[in-house]
């Protein structure tokens, strides 16, 4: 394990990385709150498959 390559490596990706602009952070939140909300639905379709079919028979 060489540390000072170690750092060397860290440094390099901390100068390459920038914020995000306003729009890209926006379109991101989007996409992640979007997908949220599908597994939040997929989940809650399944919850009532099971809990409805045990009372069916």
């Amino acid at each position: 394990m060489d540390i000072k390559y170690d750092l060397g490596s860290y440094t390099r990706v901390l100068k390459l990385a920038s914020t995000p602009s306003w729009e890209e952070f926006s379109r991101i939140a989007l996409i992640a709150g979007a997908g949220i909300v599908l597994i939040g639905f997929i989940g809650y379709v399944i919850f009532t498959i099971m809990n409805t079919l045990p009372g069916l028979f």
